[in-house]
């Protein structure tokens, strides 16, 4: 695990550090709001009611029409317990919970499928697909049942919509999912159920935390659409 970890952030660095563009360009400066959610050892689906407040920051530069670079810092917060909906009758021995804020470094590519940007556009809207690579902090879990890393790697996927408000101002909306290597974002993973004391989960199943977000960005350039803008 440590060396899965030690890759990926090697991997995370050098594809920021080799992707920046010489001149450092930023087409575009945005935010998010919306909410992180999860599923694991406490929740087996994905429950839009127990998404917490989350935000997102990030810088974008424009390769062509169809893909862009992103880099972002996402935090918020994430929580979960068996009180609320328990899956099983364990679930209701063991009551466990956990609440942490998560703070994420990513850098995402992003595919529109559209050409909704260039002078040739016929439409001021494109769907899109994103992925990357992650790095992700964990704060909350002070009391660890196993000695674990509160730095973990992640590979982001997700898909949204952008649409063209004016040709400086573009909103967009996106729901994405991290593919974790670690079982314990709900501090709840290995154990020993002859013991009884049912602080244990499923360890084969890795955890998963959610970003669903509306967000708004700045375009530093001129987007050449044909549309009239009031």
């Amino acid at each position: 695990m440590k060396y899965i970890i030690r890759t990926i952030t090697i991997i995370l660095i050098y594809a920021g550090v080799a992707a920046i563009p010489v001149n450092a360009q930023i087409d575009e400066i945005g935010f998010g709001l919306g909410g992180l959610s999860y599923t694991g050892d406490l929740a087996r689906g994905y429950k839009l009611l127990q998404n917490r407040p989350a935000g997102t920051f990030f810088v974008r530069h424009n390769i062509n029409d169809h893909v862009s670079l992103r880099y972002a810092a996402t935090g918020g917060i994430l929580l979960g317990g068996d009180a609320n909906n328990p899956i099983d009758p364990f679930a209701v021995q063991r009551n466990a919970s956990f609440r942490i804020i998560i703070v994420e470094l990513s850098i995402m590519m992003e595919y529109h499928f559209l050409n909704f940007k260039s002078g040739s556009a016929k439409t001021r809207f494109s769907p899109y697909f994103t992925g990357g690579l992650a790095l992700f902090g964990i704060s909350g879990n002070a009391e660890k049942p196993e000695p674990y890393s509160s730095f973990q790697p992640a590979v982001p996927l997700g898909f949204g919509m952008k649409y063209i408000i004016n040709p400086k101002w573009m909103v967009g909306f996106e729901f994405g999912v991290r593919k974790l290597f670690t079982d314990w974002l709900d501090n709840v993973s290995e154990g020993d159920p002859l013991k009884k004391n049912y602080q244990y989960g499923n360890w084969y199943d890795n955890d998963t935390y959610y970003f669903t977000g509306i967000t708004l960005n700045y375009a530093f350039y001129r987007i050449p659409c044909p549309f009239p803008y009031h």
